[in-house]
């Protein structure tokens, strides 16, 4: 009995292997830009709501958590797709308020502010032509709230 040759078999494998192989590696990617993004963004916020709490007004408050967000996402070498976005809030004594109110009310009384970061992460460099499926972007978001210092004046 001769032996059945098996030309071209190598080929024929990696053809069919070969996409299925690209697109793990693709959602490998875009799965660890996403735990980057999370990470990243969930740090700014965290350094945005301490840089606010700290400042001794809104205005200085606003500017100091902007700041913030800017140096920490450049730290970790994250690119918004456009500027991240910063959604800034309060509370008095508990109740829901602008960030404003926040610093106007008086010391001794509880109050916090809330930094919400927004970043559209971008995948456009990991498309593959002819690889359906991967998305163009995903947008990552995260809160921090951080306490005003209730002993402090506020302006």
């Amino acid at each position: 009995m001769r032996p059945v040759r098996e030309r071209g078999s190598v080929s024929i494998e990696v053809a069919v292997l070969a996409p299925a192989f690209i697109g793990l590696m693709v959602l490998a990617g875009v799965t660890g830009r996403t735990a980057v993004a999370d990470e990243a963004v969930e740090s700014a916020a965290h350094d945005a709501a301490r840089a606010a709490s700290i400042s001794r007004d809104a205005t200085a408050g606003r500017a100091a958590a902007t700041d913030a967000v800017r140096r920490r996402l450049d730290w970790r070498g994250l690119s918004c797709a456009g500027s991240p976005r910063l959604a800034l809030s309060g509370t008095v004594r508990g109740a829901a308020t602008d960030f404003a109110a926040a610093y106007r009310s008086p010391p001794g009384v509880p109050a916090t502010v809330t930094v919400r970061v927004t970043c559209r992460v971008s995948f456009a460099d990991l498309r593959a032509p002819g690889l359906p499926g991967v998305p163009g972007s995903h947008t990552v978001s995260a809160t921090f709230t951080s306490p005003l210092d209730s002993y402090r004046s506020r302006g």
